[in-house]
């Protein structure tokens, strides 16, 4: 079942804050975070930010034309075709400070081999090719309480048409 976050395109500030300031702001917003976040925080990308605009949308794998499910690349080739733009990594952390109205989760399974039920992947460019580190970053609440969450994956991981997907449209 999808659960829809962001209905109209949203315009964004990200890169505003340097590393401690971004972490103390998730923090006072209650913001949880999983060590796959954590890692993907300590990313150069933290380290001197650079402050950007973006409007960002949110498409399901269905809406990209891959209604059998799709591997991360071919998804991502098939947003960049359909006239998306992969997001900057550090897009992510000021997109869960400004969906404080994310619908809870029907469950509270962290991990099951799959995208998390009502969970919002933001499609950025993994920092790493290593498969072991994290590839980016996914919103979720679960039983009221907002996460920001990294995810591992590998380039053979399917995922299913339902799951959904934060691009950026060009400027």
């Amino acid at each position: 079942m999808r659960h829809p976050t962001l209905t109209e395109p949203l315009t964004l500030e990200y890169g505003t804050m340097p590393r401690a300031e971004l972490l103390a702001a998730l923090g006072v917003a209650g913001v949880e975070l999983n060590p796959s976040a954590s890692t993907l925080l300590e990313e150069a990308v933290f380290d001197r930010p650079e402050p950007g605009v973006v409007t960002l949308v949110e498409r399901s794998v269905a809406e990209l034309g891959l209604a059998d499910g799709a591997t991360l690349p071919h998804l991502f080739r098939a947003g960049v075709e359909s006239g998306l733009v992969l997001c900057p990594l550090d897009t992510a952390p000021y997109l869960r400070l400004a969906l404080p109205g994310q619908a809870t989760a029907p469950d509270a399974v962290m991990s099951n081999g799959r995208a998390p039920s009502a969970s919002l992947t933001i499609a950025s460019p993994p920092p790493r090719a290593d498969a072991e580190h994290p590839k980016g970053f996914y919103l979720r609440v679960v039983e009221g309480r907002p996460w920001l969450r990294g995810y591992r994956c590998d380039d053979e991981f399917r995922w299913d048409p339902e799951d959904s997907f934060v691009f950026a449209l060009p400027r």
